[in-house]
C-alpha cells in the first residue's frame, strides 16, 4: 500500500456506501414491519370479532415478524460496523491531514509533572504525542505504549521491535477489526488489579463445597415443587436451614471473591474478542508467533478462558440486583457465583498476567504500525553502539511530529565526541525552545522502537533530560528559579546511568542576575560534559555565549535569527552557524506600540 491515504480513502468510501444502502434497507425493513403489525391488528379482529377465519392464521404475521426483526437486527449491525469503520478511516485521514488533535486518547492519566523529560516534551494531554500513536483499545495497550514513551528500551528491544512494527503495518484489515471490535460495549477492564486478582489465593473452601451449593440449591427447587403439590413442607425447611447455615458460613467470603473483581463483564467480552482476532492472525515473526502460540497452548485458547470468565461475572454484575438478593437464600446466588469465580481462576488465573502483557504489548505494536503506515516518509532510526560511552545524536532534516507539516521546518543536528553541546542563541520566538523539542521528541520515539520525524537519524542508545518548562509555585512556596534547579538536579542523576545522557535546557538559568547565570551555566555543563553527557542549551542572553571559550571545542554556538520587513517580524526558523548578531525584544515592543 503505497499511498495510505488514497487506500484510507478507497475504504472510507466503501463504508459510507454501505452505510447509506444499509439505511435504505432499515427504512424498507421498518415500514415493512408497520405493515404487518397493522395487517396483524386487522386479522386478528378478522379473526377473533368477526371469526372469518380460525385464530391459528395469525400465526403468520407473528412468524413474518420475527423473521423481519432478525433481519432488521443484522442490518443494524452492519451498519453500525460501517460506521465504527468509517470513523476509523476518518481518524487516520485526520492524522494524516493534520487535523488529529482531540480525535483520540490524550493519555492524561499518564501526566507526571516531575518526570524528568515527559512534560518538556509534550507527550500526554490533548494535542500531543501520546494522542498522535495510540490507538489502543484497551487500557492495558495504552498502558504499554506510555511506558515505552517515559522509559527508554534497551537497543536489542528496539531493534526487534522496529522489525515488528514493520510486519504489522501492512495489517490494516487487522486494525480496522480491532477497531470496530465491541464498540458498543461500555468496557471496564483494569489491567492493574484484574491479575492480582486472578492470582490471588483461593477464599472459599474445598472445590467439593461447590457441589454441596449446588445440590442444596436443587433440593431447595424440588422440595418446593414438592410443597407446592403435597402442601408438605418438612424438606422444604430442612434444606433452607442448611442453606441458612452454609450461607452464614460462606456468604462474607463469597461477597470478597465477587467484590475482588473490578473488571466488568463487557470489558472482559473485548478482552476476549481482541485475543480472538490475535490468535487467528498468521505472522511470520518468532516473537508474535510466539505470542499467538501461548495464547492457544491451553486446554482452552485464551479468548474462550477469558469469554468463560465474562459469563460469570455477568452473573456477579448482577448480584446487587433486587431479583438476586430474593434469590440469595434458595438458590445461594451469590455463593454459586463465587464459587465459579473461584473455580476459573484456579484453572486459569496463573496465565492471566501473561494474556495482559501480550494484549498490552500487541496494541502498542499495533499503534507504532498505524503511525507507521500513515506516515511512510518518517524512517526508522539507526542505532550505533557508543564506545567508552561515547554518545552520538546525527540527524538530518528533523522535524517535529505535532506541528503540522505545512508549517514544519527541518533542522539538522549532530552531537558527537567533537562537538558535544550545542549552545543556540536567538531571539524570542525565533525557533530555540522547538528545535530542542523536536530533538527531545524524536529521540523519545527512537528510544520507544517507532519511526522518527525527519530524513535520517542515525543514534546511540540514550537517556534524556529537559528543562524547558518551569513555574513558580505558591502552594509550595517555589520560586521559578528554585523549581528550575530542582528539575536540572533530575537531570544530572541520569549521569549515574550506563546509557549516556542527552539533555536540553531552554532558557538555561533565567531565574537569576547574568554574573551568577554565566558562571552556574559554566559549571553546569562542565559537569555534564565531565559525565559523558551530549545536549543542546538555549539563551537569548548573548552574554552566555561566551562560555563556548573555557569549555573549549566541545561546545558550539549556533543561532536563530530574524527580519523585519513591512512592520512585522519575520522568522524563517533555519538554524545557523555563530552567535545571533542581534536581539529583537525592542523591535517588538515597538511593534505593538510600547514607547522605548
Amino acid at each position: 500500500m503505497s499511498d495510505p491515504h488514497a487506500e484510507y480513502s478507497k475504504r472510507l468510501e466503501a463504508c459510507l456506501k454501505t452505510i447509506a444502502s444499509r439505511e435504505r434497507v432499515h427504512r424498507r425493513v421498518g415500514n415493512a414491519k408497520l405493515a404487518i403489525i397493522v395487517a396483524g391488528l386487522v386479522l386478528t379482529w378478522l379473526s377473533l370479532g368477526k371469526h372469518l377465519f380460525p385464530p391459528t392464521w395469525l400465526a403468520v404475521p407473528v412468524a413474518l415478524y420475527a423473521v423481519l426483526a432478525v433481519l432488521h437486527e443484522q442490518v443494524i449491525r452492519t451498519r453500525t460496523r460501517a460506521e465504527t469503520a468509517a470513523s476509523f478511516y476518518r481518524k487516520g485521514l485526520a492524522r494524516m491531514e493534520d487535523l488529529w488533535a482531540g480525535t483520540g486518547a490524550p493519555g492524561e492519566r499518564f501526566r507526571d509533572a516531575k518526570h524528568v523529560y515527559a512534560e518538556d516534551l509534550d507527550l500526554f494531554g490533548r494535542g500531543c504525542l501520546f494522542e498522535l500513536l495510540s490507538t489502543a483499545r484497551m487500557p492495558m495497550g495504552e498502558e504499554r505504549l506510555a511506558q515505552w514513551l517515559l522509559s527508554p528500551s534497551p537497543t536489542g528491544a528496539l531493534v526487534e521491535r522496529q522489525a515488528l512494527v514493520t510486519e504489522l503495518r501492512e495489517k490494516l484489515d487487522l486494525r480496522e477489526h480491532l477497531a470496530v471490535t465491541g464498540e458498543d460495549l461500555r468496557a471496564r477492564l483494569n489491567p492493574e488489579t484484574l491479575p492480582d486478582w486472578a492470582e490471588g489465593k483461593p477464599i472459599l473452601p474445598a472445590p467439593a463445597w461447590r457441589g454441596v451449593a449446588a445440590f442444596l440449591a436443587v433440593g431447595a427447587t424440588a422440595s418446593l415443587v414438592y410443597a407446592v403439590m403435597t402442601w408438605s413442607y418438612a424438606p422444604l425447611l430442612i434444606v433452607l436451614v442448611l442453606e441458612t447455615i452454609l450461607l452464614s458460613w460462606l456468604h462474607r467470603r463469597a461477597a470478597a471473591v465477587v467484590a475482588g473483581m473490578t473488571s466488568n463483564a463487557e470489558g472482559l467480552v473485548l478482552f476476549s474478542e481482541i485475543l480472538k482476532r490475535f490468535e487467528a492472525e498468521p505472522f511470520t515473526s518468532p516473537r508474535l508467533r510466539g505470542f499467538v502460540e501461548k495464547l492457544k497452548g491451553g486446554a482452552l485458547p485464551a479468548s474462550r478462558a477469558i469469554r468463560r470468565l465474562a459469563y460469570a461475572v455477568y452473573w456477579a454484575d448482577a448480584s446487587e440486583g433486587l431479583l438476586a438478593k430474593i434469590l440469595n437464600l434458595p438458590l445461594l446466588y451469590t455463593v454459586q457465583v463465587a464459587f465459579a469465580l473461584e473455580a476459573w481462576r484456579r484453572q486459569w488465573g496463573a496465565q492471566m498476567r501473561g494474556w495482559i502483557d501480550i494484549a498490552g504489548e500487541m496494541e502498542a505494536l499495533l499503534s507504532l504500525a498505524s503511525y507507521s503506515f500513515e506516515h511512510p516518509g518518517d524512517p526508522f532510526p539507526e542505532f550505533a553502539q557508543g564506545r567508552d560511552r561515547e554518545a552520538l545524536f546525527d540527524g538530518e532534516a528533523l522535524g517535529h511530529p505535532l506541528i503540522p507539516a505545512a508549517q514544519c521546518v527541518r533542522n539538522s543536528v549532530r552531537l558527537d565526541k567533537q562537538t558535544r553541546v550545542l549552545l543556540v542563541s536567538g531571539s524570542n520566538m525565533s525557533g530555540k525552545s522547538t528545535l530542542l523539542r523536536t530533538v527531545g521528541i524524536n529521540t523519545i520515539l527512537a528510544m520507544a522502537g517507532a519511526p522518527i520525524r525527519g530524513k535520517s537519524l542515525r543514534l546511540t542508545p540514550l537517556a534524556v533530560g529537559t528543562r524547558i518548562r518551569s513555574t513558580d509555585s505558591l502552594q509550595e512556596g517555589r520560586s521559578s528559579f528554585y523549581t528550575e534547579i530542582l528539575h536540572i538536579r533530575q537531570v544530572f542523576d541520569l549521569r549515574k546511568a550506563e546509557t549516556p545522557l542527552l539533555f536540553m535546557f531552554d532558557e538555561l538559568l533565567e531565574g537569576t542576575n547574568s554574573k551568577d547565570r554565566r558562571i552556574g551555566a559554566e559549571g553546569l555543563i562542565r559537569a555534564l560534559l565531565n559525565g559523558g553527557a551530549i545536549g543542546i542549551v538555549s539563551t537569548h542572553d548573548l552574554a552566555l555565549t561566551d562560555i563556548t571559550e573555557p569549555l573549549g571545542n566541545a561546545v558550539h554556538n549556533v543561532h536563530f535569527q530574524d527580519t523585519v520587513e513591512g512592520g512585522k517580524m519575520q522568522f524563517d526558523y533555519r538554524l545557523r552557524d555563530g552567535v545571533v548578531a542581534k536581539s529583537n525584544a525592542l523591535e517588538l515592543m515597538r511593534l505593538i506600540g510600547l514607547d522605548v
